[in-house]
């Protein structure tokens, strides 16, 4: 068991180089990795089962405990990042499916990886995974709403079918996990160090799978979207941190609500691209996963030069 959680916390320090490995692989082995694009929800699943298995009250009485704060968290996220890829669709030349694909990448919510950038940030932590928290419970209304508004220009929404998708690999796997957790305490704690392993594998293999199945597509038109992601995460980055400063936060929580912003789910878009539009619109998820977690790194290594001002609530290092 030991080696076990010695190989999962080396991955999950490393999990940008393995997301950028299996991404090559996937381009270069596209008839072995496309292959896996039938598992791409259940590989969802079993990542959001694990979120499950770590969430605690804790998080929930954050929300009520800092309720303003976690509001400018959950409204920035899911009004910055969709308004953003509207605009870079209207401004940027790119096919249908490729625009439908970048508007879903941002109604998704937060990405977990965000709660780690947040710590390494000297950012507020427990902000951050408030925000994840309730945007994750939100998504099976949210995203589904959005993307019909703002996508439905491009490609057909089915948005009560995409409802019905994030309740089976959001809702269903996060209850299934928080349930374990609470009657089996003592195995669910024993697993949890070794969960970091289980999520790599299950992001790395997802993005290893569109890009194969997309590589023509990639390979047309991939710096593309690649600068498309690079704006659409950067600018998230920038209005996130502004936003938290024109409402009065402090340094700690502009640092939790950039990144938090920045991040998204990206897992949650390539699956639903790939289920509801196609394996070419997931391939804007499956390049944010790459990027995000680069940019993510980098970002939080700058912010940890920036002094706080103040103490945050809640910096110590996330469970997840």
């Amino acid at each position: 068991m030991k080696a076990i959680v010695s190989l999962s916390a080396f991955v999950g320090k490393t999990f940008a180089l393995w997301v950028i490995l299996f991404a090559v692989l996937g381009f270069l082995l596209p008839d072995t990795f496309k292959q896996l694009t039938p598992y791409i929800v259940t590989l969802l699943g079993i990542i959001m089962f694990g979120m499950g298995l770590t969430l605690s009250l804790d998080d929930f009485r954050e929300v009520a405990r800092r309720p303003v704060d976690v509001a400018i968290g959950v409204a920035a996220q899911f009004l910055i990042m969709p308004l953003i890829a509207v605009i870079l669709t209207m401004i940027i030349p790119m096919s249908p499916e490729v625009a439908a694909g970048v508007i879903l990448v941002g109604c998704c919510p937060g990405g977990t990886s965000s709660n780690v950038m947040t710590y390494l940030s000297k950012g507020d932590v427990a902000l951050s995974v408030a925000c994840t928290s309730v945007t994750t419970l939100a998504a099976p209304i949210v995203t589904p709403f959005l993307v019909w508004l703002f996508a439905s220009q491009f490609l057909p929404v089915d948005a009560m079918a995409m409802f019905v998708s994030i309740v089976k690999v959001i809702l269903l796997p996060l209850a299934l996990g928080f349930l374990l957790q609470k009657l089996v305490p003592g195995i669910v704690k024993a697993a949890v160090p070794a969960l970091p392993l289980v999520s790599v594998i299950g992001i790395v293999l997802i993005v290893a799978a569109v890009v194969g199945a997309s590589k023509p597509a990639i390979a047309s038109s991939g710096l593309m979207i690649f600068a498309v992601v690079v704006l659409h995460n950067g600018i998230g980055y920038l209005l996130g941190y502004l936003a938290a400063r024109v409402t009065g936060l402090s340094v700690a929580k502009r640092k939790a609500i950039a990144i938090e912003v920045g991040m998204q789910n990206s897992g949650l878009g390539a699956a639903l691209a790939n289920a509801h539009f196609s394996p070419v619109a997931a391939v804007p998820s499956a390049i944010f996963s790459v990027w995000h977690n680069i940019s993510g790194a980098l970002i939080a290594n700058y912010f940890a030069q920036v002094p706080n001002g103040e103490e945050a609530d809640g910096v110590e290092a996330p469970a997840r």
